[in-house]
């Protein structure tokens, strides 16, 4: 997609595609500025809005980056402010063309592959960080579990240097729902991706006993670098908890022997979120994370896209990209599965609506916002589709079916193996995920410098002029080694990570 703008970087607007009929507002307009074309604007319009290039006839595509997001809803005048109140949300006919546009990964060679310091475990795999965790089975032993974390503060841990923390893993959930099927399912598959977790050097399950998610049911085994407790077998809450901490106290030294060695990219898998999205997020820190998600393909690693209501409605460019037909068609049956069956008779994005914060920013519904969303995973081929926590072992630009709720996606993402999460933000959304780090990316200058405590890369260099696409993007993905490596970011410095565990809950709660 053409990201060139519409003259010199002060330019009042940008101009994304030469087959575009909308510009974009660099900064808030005032009435009758001189725009492009011989155009001025009409009406104030907020910074990362839309505004008519030309005139649009009612029931005219508007298209953004060459892409329709929606329709006008009445005749519109060249330099008119467009948004929800002159755009209409409806369906139209996308040709998926599977595998029409697959073109297989050039991949660096061998010797010149990027590597980061990473840990290595005894079966192989890298972790970025180095965590002890303590999981709940169900809601009833979530006050336990925290409790063990809690008592593991930094002066307690700090004859263990390597260790980055205790941390508690709790959810709303794990009875008074299914005990078979897929509801059940997803919860035990998301437990065990992060019981088994790389980033953690071990775990300590602990249940309740009479609940539906049986810890016996997770198909774990006791070992070395795993624990289970059953709190009704245990004694209660009071001896769980010192038994908890005892259990962990035993477990801290040997999970404290490791160090950090040079290792290649390809162990690297990156869970893409965006949350808080404006109307620059298509224009700055989407693609350039496309941009670096597209290097380290190259070096060998994979780049999870999700948050399927938010590729909804460019999901046929990444059809078109999919290696197979059968891979381009379960991305298909996922989106069919959320219109269909999922959020039948709900108010959900994938039916138009986006959030208040991102309206105020300047997207109209979700198919623009799909527009940046989708950029995230780079211009490379899709590999592989997975459902949500799955275990993701294909190597490149894959997919794994999440909501769009930040926490929950993640949650996902980081079951299913990643071992970083990279995030974008025009609005300022304040994350992180334990037990890997969050990278936050903010696709405005203003917003980066009101929340530098938050930020840890500024996209809008791009938006300013200061800085290319191309330039960004491989800024990107050398602080996305030096994270791997133990750089810690604004999440981490934060404390931010704590109550992110939020599995997904498909199922009836009765």
């Amino acid at each position: 997609m053409d990201t060139t703008t519409s003259g010199a970087a002060a330019a009042p607007v940008i101009r994304l595609h030469a087959d575009d009929n909308v510009l974009i507002a660099r900064t808030e307009l005032a009435i009758g500025t001189p725009l492009a074309e011989g155009v001025r604007s009409r009406s104030q319009v907020p910074a990362g809005h839309k505004i008519a290039a030309r005139r649009l006839a009612r029931g005219e595509p508007i298209l953004k980056y060459a892409t329709t997001i929606g329709f006008a809803a009445a005749d519109v005048e060249a330099g008119a402010w467009v948004h929800s109140h002159n755009v209409e949300f409806r369906e139209y006919d996308r040709d998926y063309a599977h595998a029409s546009a697959y073109r297989p990964v050039e991949p660096v060679p061998e010797a010149a592959r990027a590597t980061f310091m990473g840990i290595v475990r005894e079966d192989g795999r890298v972790a970025t960080r180095n965590y002890v965790g303590v999981l709940a089975t169900v809601n009833c032993s979530a006050t336990v579990v925290h409790r063990i974390a809690a008592w593991f503060t930094p002066e307690r841990l700090a004859e263990y240097p390597n260790i980055d923390g205790v941390v508690a893993f709790a959810h709303g959930t794990g009875c008074g729902m299914e005990m078979t099927g897929e509801p059940m399912d997803l919860l035990r598959r998301t437990m065990t991706g992060y019981a088994s977790h790389p980033n953690l050097a071990a775990a300590l399950v602990i249940g309740l006993g009479c609940e539906r998610n049986q810890v016996s049911k997770l198909g774990l085994h006791e070992g070395p670098r795993l624990k289970t407790f059953v709190m009704q077998d245990t004694g209660g809450t009071t001896k769980t908890i010192e038994a908890g901490i005892a259990a962990v106290r035993e477990l801290l030294a040997d999970a404290n022997r490791v160090e950090r060695r040079p290792v290649p990219a390809a162990h690297l898998t990156v869970g893409l979120q965006c949350g808080g999205s404006d109307g620059f997020s298509s224009i700055t820190a989407n693609p350039a994370l496309g941009a670096a998600m597209d290097i380290l393909v190259r070096h060998g690693g994979t780049a999870i896209l999700s948050e399927t209501p938010e590729i909804y409605g460019v999901e046929h460019t990444l059809t078109r990209r999919a290696r197979s037909r059968e891979v381009g068609e379960k991305l298909v049956e996922r989106i069919r599965w959320w219109k269909d069956v999922y959020t039948v008779g709900r108010d959900t994005q994938i039916n138009g609506n986006v959030s208040p914060g991102n309206h105020a920013g300047g997207l109209a519904n979700i198919f623009e916002k799909s527009l940046g969303s989708s950029m995230k995973g780079g211009t490379g081929p899709l590999m592989e589709v997975y459902r949500y926590a799955e275990p993701v072992l294909q190597k490149g630009l894959v997919f794994m079916d999440t909501p769009g709720f930040d926490p929950t996606s993640a949650t996902g993402q980081i079951a299913g193996g990643a071992n970083v999460i990279m995030f974008t933000t025009g609005r300022g959304s304040m994350f992180g995920a334990k037990p890997v780090p969050s990278i936050k990316l903010a696709t405005n200058t203003p917003m980066f410098e009101r929340l530098r405590d938050d930020m840890d890369v500024n996209c809008g260099t791009i938006l300013d002029g200061t800085q290319s696409l191309k330039d960004c993007g491989e800024a990107i993905f050398r602080q996305l080694l030096a994270t791997a490596s133990g750089e810690r970011t604004k999440s981490e410095l934060l404390g931010l990570g704590d109550h992110e565990f939020v599995p997904w809950n498909i199922g009836i709660t009765g």
